[in-house]
């Protein structure tokens, strides 16, 4: 500073490091208040997990921009507080709860809800690949078996789950016991057996057409069996079709068996499912499709669980080209005027 007297100088230097601790101090107090927003506009609408991230990125970009002590604090620019589309007086503890669980994939909303889907078996994220493509839509999905056994009060967790997952969707819950506490918008209890081909009939036919089966009934392979043969035919076209715990197929406690070959088991039908794919391969001709043959469009295993895609099975074989001698029509062995009568003249079939 030339033509500054040092005096003044050291009188001045005083309200310049005032200047910048008022600066910082104003800095800290709009942080503060840019915190306390997303603590209580923010945190509400996010999950556990998301909110645990953007702390973290909150961290280490305030350790980034931390002011140099010996440079001193710069000025702080101004910062706008972090202002919610509705205020929390305006949005019900229920909305805000609803927006909260929106915002969590299926596994999340598996623990919320508190159903084995997840924990116990593995089952929510093969759910969330082979069932996002509906979550924004409008359909009704069937879910055999509620849960809780015959407990009073006890089930409907997985229901629930399916209700925050699918936003549009109507959510019906089929169980042999009564299971009517559960009623709620978007999710319907019917009491019944998954045997029973006219309830089965009467439920397509009172809540339109069906998109999504999971059978978590009884696990007994013959009732899986028996409610495939029913439901699968009703389902909608490009329906999923699901079939939980097919373990029990190799637990003759539970109507299994320990023979792997055996027909009359869960996985018996989910290999025929999967021969029925290729059916056009087949090369005994005489050989007639089922409607599984012709309606099941992908099979998917995994761990105690199988998903099956229904749609059109009819991409075509080019077996013919490929087994040109086993499709070769024979050679004919003579003709009409040099065959004899009691050899025959008749030209063989082609």
């Amino acid at each position: 500073m030339l033509g500054v007297p040092p005096a003044a100088v050291d009188t001045f230097r005083p309200s310049v490091r005032s200047r910048a601790d008022n600066s910082s101090l104003q800095g800290a107090r709009v942080s503060n208040l840019v915190k306390a927003g997303a603590v209580r506009f923010i945190k509400p609408l996010v999950s556990d997990s998301m909110w645990a991230r953007a702390k973290s990125v909150g961290r280490r970009s305030g350790s980034a921009s931390a002011p140099d002590p010996a440079r001193g604090a710069p000025i702080a620019p101004a910062v706008a507080p972090a202002v919610a589309p509705r205020s929390e007086k305006q949005l019900s503890k229920k909305q805000l709860r609803r927006q909260r669980l929106r915002a969590m994939d299926l596994t999340e909303l598996a623990q919320e809800f508190k159903t084995d889907k997840f924990g116990t078996h593995r089952y929510t994220p093969h759910y969330q690949h082979h069932l996002e493509h509906l979550r924004e839509r409008e359909f009704t999905m069937l879910e055999i078996g509620i849960g809780g056994y015959a407990r009073d009060g006890k089930g409907g967790a997985s229901l629930r789950m399916w209700k925050h997952f699918f936003p549009k969707a109507q959510v019906l819950g089929l169980d042999i016991h009564d299971k009517s506490f559960v009623n709620a918008p978007r999710i319907k209890a019917i009491q019944g057996s998954q045997v029973d081909e006219a309830l089965l009939h009467r439920i397509v036919e009172e809540n339109g057409p069906i998109e999504v089966v999971i059978d978590d009934g009884s696990h007994r392979p013959h009732h899986i069996r028996e409610t495939f043969r029913i439901l699968f035919p009703l389902l909608a076209p490009n329906g999923i079709y699901a079939i939980e715990d097919i373990q029990t197929s190799y637990w003759p406690e539970w109507g299994g068996s320990e023979d792997r070959q055996d027909p009359t088991t869960t996985l018996a039908l989910v290999k025929d499912l999967v021969d029925g794919l290729n059916y056009e391969e087949y090369v005994d001709e005489p050989y007639e499709p089922t409607y599984s043959d012709l309606h099941v469009v992908g099979v998917h295993a995994y761990h105690n669980l199988v998903i099956i895609e229904k749609g059109e099975n009819k991409e075509g074989t080019n077996k013919r080209r490929v087994l040109k001698a086993r499709y070769a029509p024979p050679e004919q062995e003579g003709s009409a005027e040099e065959g004899s009568a009691e050899e025959g003249s008749a030209t063989p079939p082609t």
